[in-house]
């Protein structure tokens, strides 16, 4: 960079003036923070163009590691942020006017044109940031109410079998492994995968994609493909195919694979999620556990303390000058005695209680643990990166 740094200025001159012109310490240092300050404005305009060059050829998700900030506030934003507002961009159409910062909202769509008009009710119209950069502006974020009604929009809405053409060079981020994909074609697919367990449910997106040549796209390439900008084409096999049915010939071949991707995915996710109640199994029974040990610890260091006080009754009851003090502490070591039956008793059946509990957190737990899994396929579409 700093060979490039002086076209201005002969840099290698003014490096060689300062050796041979400059001799205390102090005189050097002046001497190249002065040169420093000369070339200031060339050294800030190479790295601009070296950031610039940087964010162009990083692929994204080195940018996201490395939390780049570039001057695009698109760029700024997290993944998810990013989804937001272009499921918005798309739902919203000429409703809104986008820019770099947000956008503004003119009115709604007929669906939900009673909703918000005239800036009243749950949707106001007027001007969203994310993050929110004006006083004046909404902060738009997932659970705003015009953000959920977004988001209903879109799952509600029924699709036909189209052809999705993927723009890599419209994203304006590299994506490395997505550039083997370029001129290729083939079939990807949504599911909805809804698992119910330990009395919650939770819901996750799987997605999956093939190549006309047979090869499966691995890991999140899917997912990436599907946040490219994308031209809709119908589909040369028709609604009834792009909904999930095979295609005929080759194309019923490439159907099977895509297919047993997904369950594999699918595979993955559940013991993923069977796991972490696994661990949850675990920490439940942990508790329970800790809470006998305590129990009966605290039993036992009561019995061991009436013992010693027995044994220190017994010596004194033997040492008594007169029988009516023996006869007394005779009395008293009696009574120990039986509050230390009472606490053993009481130590075994705490013992069986917290069996019981035992059993009936595993009886319990075991219930919740079968996982009642639903799988809705939300489309199927073909695909052509280009």
């Amino acid at each position: 960079m700093l060979g490039a740094i002086g076209s201005g200025v002969d840099f290698e001159r003014r490096i060689a003036e300062i050796y041979q012109n400059c001799r205390e310490p102090e005189e050097i240092k002046s001497s190249f923070e002065q040169l420093q300050l000369d070339l200031s404005g060339e050294i800030n305009e190479a790295m601009v163009k070296t950031r610039q060059v940087l964010l162009e050829h990083f692929d994204e998700e080195v940018q996201d590691k490395l939390r780049m900030r570039a001057e695009d506030s698109q760029r700024m934003r997290s993944r998810f942020e990013r989804m937001l507002m272009d499921l918005t961009r798309a739902e919203l159409g000429d409703c809104a006017t986008f820019d770099d910062y947000g956008f503004t909202l003119h009115h709604l769509p007929p669906p939900a044109s009673g909703r918000g008009a005239g800036g009243e009710g749950d949707i106001p119209l007027g001007r969203y940031e994310l993050p929110r950069r004006s006083g004046d502006a909404h902060l738009y974020r997932v659970n705003h109410p015009l953000a959920l009604w977004v988001t209903q929009q879109a799952k509600s809405r029924a699709l036909d079998g189209v052809k999705l053409v993927f723009d890599y060079d419209a994203y304006g981020t590299k994506i490395s492994t997505l550039e083997p994909y370029r001129g290729k074609a083939g079939w990807l697919t949504l599911k909805l995968i809804s698992v119910e367990a330990l009395g919650n449910q939770e819901q996750h997106l799987l997605v999956a994609a093939s190549t006309t040549d047979g090869l499966l796209l691995p890991e999140d390439d899917p997912e990436k493909l599907l946040r490219l900008p994308a031209l809709f084409l119908p589909s040369p096999f028709g609604e009834s195919e792009a909904r999930g049915a095979k295609p005929a010939g080759s194309e019923g071949d490439l159907c099977t694979g895509l297919i047993a991707d997904v369950e594999a995915r699918k595979n993955v996710l559940l013991r993923e999620i069977d796991q972490r109640n696994l661990g949850y199994f675990e920490q439940e029974v942990q508790k329970l556990d800790a809470w006998a040990d305590d129990l009966k610890l605290g039993l036992e260091q009561e019995i061991k303390e009436i013992d010693r006080e027995i044994k220190e009754v017994r010596r004194t009851a033997a040492t008594s000058p007169t029988l009516e003090e023996k006869l007394s502490w005779q009395k008293k070591q009696r009574e120990l005695e039986g509050k230390r039956s009472k606490l053993r008793r009481e130590l075994f059946a705490r013992q069986d209680e917290v069996e019981a509990q035992r059993n009936d957190l595993i009886s319990q737990l075991e219930v919740q643990l079968q996982q009642q899994v639903e799988e809705r396929t939300l489309f199927t579409v073909e695909w052509e990166l280009k």
